[in-house]
């Protein structure tokens, strides 16, 4: 295997060349990740609004606690087990075709949802959702690599995965305020999918697998890119080639890829899933409350993403070593993750569980560097399936978590464990996340 010549140091690359085309560089590439920032946020709106509506449905369907856990983690079965062939069509046909076609299809299979009669009907609607939209994230790490100079990556990361807290937050006030507008879950949810259809068709029209395809990137745009990715590739220890899935487990970094985005959604997806329920039978909060309350506390996420990816970027520019920087980063929010659900165990008030959780979800959502990794670990020939088997990890825990909660409170009659469990949850993405080399790509063969 032939090898690039290395860089004077392991953060050389983050160091991008100045264009050397004529004119200033348009900034297209920041549109490109605002739509994905409006494409993610839909995501979540669709994938949680069950959660938001789950009052309704569980009474209306005559869900038990043990069958609710089961609906909730049906979304994340198909989902993890197409993340790796997304990622395979992702790297052969390109991101555009796999996040727009994904994005149409989910709005196909969210409005379809509203015609759910019983759990089995229930059931077949969240799988058909979590297959058609399992492209969406690993598509958007390839985005991440061929579109954003490395020094740009951490503010892409967290600006398109800033969309999971973001849609959480409007998904509980614009799937609430529906209902409440409606009397309806059902309506709510044809109205969503028919939204989410008409943004995939956008992302169809606006999206270019690189640079140089779109029209609204002007040469010096596309030089300064270009030139950036030169210097990472030189940087780099081997070439940027295609390779083997298989040929990333012999990695340290990359199981602590895995492991950390495991623990993680263990986190997330639990408050995601179980979040709106807990608030309702343990706070008494009506339908209404909780989108407000969900919109705090997610959207505290979403500020907290971009608030990471920012802090990640500017103290790497400074001169901070990409290791230093996303350790301290990733250990702090740990740390306080662990802290902020051992308070919600231990203070009763419906108030400060609230606020807790907004801080929990202020430092998790910091994790949103971790879609940085792809290309950072694997390149850009491989972001997609690296993308996905970080993705498919993580959505384990979504498997594992709802099914695990249920059987907790139905069996318990109490939250108490299930905190405890995220807890966990968070001591798994804090240890991980400090094992990571953050610095290199992996020298595959």
């Amino acid at each position: 295997m032939s090898s690039a010549k290395p860089a004077s140091s392991p953060d050389a690359a983050t160091e991008a060349p100045r264009a050397t085309a004529k004119g200033s560089p348009s900034r297209t590439r920041w549109k490109v990740f605002v739509l994905l920032l409006g494409v993610v946020s839909l995501n979540y709106i669709d994938r949680g609004s069950v959660s938001v509506a789950l009052p309704l449905i569980t009474k209306d369907l005559h869900l038990t606690k043990e069958v609710t856990g089961f609906v909730l983690s049906a979304f994340f079965w198909t989902y993890a087990l197409m993340q790796l062939p997304a990622g395979w069509l992702i790297d052969r046909f390109g991101p555009r075709k796999m996040a727009g076609g994904a994005c149409v299809g989910w709005g196909i299979a969210t409005g379809l949802t509203a015609g759910a009669t019983g759990v089995g009907s229930l059931l077949a609607a969240r799988l058909a959702l979590g297959a058609v939209e399992a492209p969406v994230m690993p598509a958007g790490g390839k985005l991440n690599a061929t579109w954003l100079a490395p020094k740009e990556r951490g503010r892409g990361a967290v600006l398109m995965d800033g969309g999971a807290p973001l849609g959480s937050a409007l998904g509980g006030i614009a799937i609430s305020g529906l209902i409440a507008w409606t009397g309806s879950w059902r309506i709510s949810f044809v109205v969503a999918g028919v939204v989410t259809v008409a943004v995939g068709f956008l992302a169809l029209w606006f999206l270019r697998d690189t640079p140089r395809e779109h029209r609204s990137v002007n040469d010096a745009e596309a030089t300064y890119i270009e030139e950036a990715h030169a210097a990472e590739d030189a940087a780099a220890p081997c070439e940027d080639r295609p390779a083997k899935l298989r040929s990333y487990v012999r990695h340290r970094s990359f199981w602590g890829m895995c492991l950390g985005w495991m623990g993680f959604n263990g986190v997330f997806y639990g408050l995601l899933t179980w979040g709106p329920l807990y608030l309702s039978e343990t706070k008494g909060f009506d339908i209404k409350s909780i989108g407000w309350s969900t919109l705090v506390i997610f959207g505290a996420g979403f500020v907290g993403e971009l608030i990471g990816g920012w802090l990640s970027d500017t103290w790497r520019n400074r001169g901070g070593n990409t290791n230093t920087v996303l350790r301290t980063m990733m250990g702090t929010a740990g740390v306080a993750v662990m802290a902020g659900l051992l308070g919600v165990v231990l203070v009763p008030d419906a108030l400060t569980a609230v606020l807790l959780l907004a801080g929990v979800l202020f430092f998790l959502r910091w994790a949103g560097l971790y879609w940085a990794l792809p290309s950072t670990l694997g390149g850009r020939a491989n972001a997609g399936v690296v993308g996905a088997a970080m993705n498919l990890s993580g959505n384990i825990a979504g498997i594992v978590t709802p099914i695990v909660v249920g059987f907790i409170v139905g069996g318990t009659g109490s939250y108490t464990w299930a905190l405890l469990y995220f807890v966990g949850a968070g001591a798994l993405f804090t240890v991980s996340s400090l094992v990571i080399d953050y610095s290199r790509r992996l020298v595959v063969r």
